[in-house]
């Protein structure tokens, strides 16, 4: 269909606009522990999704923050070959999370960034997942 222009000027997207945006940008790095660049992706809702769940546990009323791998499984999400195709699955959480550190955390770091995720956001997730404050939260 099309943008359509109302009366007062402003332009709506249609559903087959919306679906057909090209939304997922990417940032090249330069990883000097590598000596190489990596591709960084902005994440999918359904990513981001995956990953917020994989970062609050519940049980019961008691929520806590899973940090256990959260670089490594924020990187998997994040990394993309030239195509712009994940380059690791989820099973691969702990063959990364032996790699160096230093590396992970400046990918970590731009995947950070450029979906709009700081480490205030991660502690709200825990403290919005039921109006309590996280149990063993280190953000508290």
């Amino acid at each position: 269909m099309g943008k359509q222009v109302t009366s007062n000027g402003k332009q709506f997207l249609s559903k087959a606009d919306i679906l057909g945006q090209q939304d997922i940008v990417t940032e090249d790095l330069f990883v000097p522990d590598w000596n190489a660049w990596v591709k960084v992706k902005v994440m999918t809702a359904a990513e981001r999704d995956h990953f917020e769940a994989s970062t609050v546990q519940r049980e019961g009323k008691k929520t806590s923050l899973n940090l256990q791998g959260i670089r490594a499984r924020l990187c998997i999400l994040c990394l993309v070959d030239e195509d712009g195709h994940r380059m690791f699955s989820d099973e691969d959480e702990y063959a990364l999370g032996t790699k160096s550190g230093a590396a992970l955390d400046r990918i970590f770091s731009v995947a950070q960034r450029i979906n709009g995720m700081r480490d205030e956001d991660v502690a709200a997730l825990a403290k919005n997942s039921d109006g309590a404050p996280a149990e063993d939260s280190p953000f508290d």
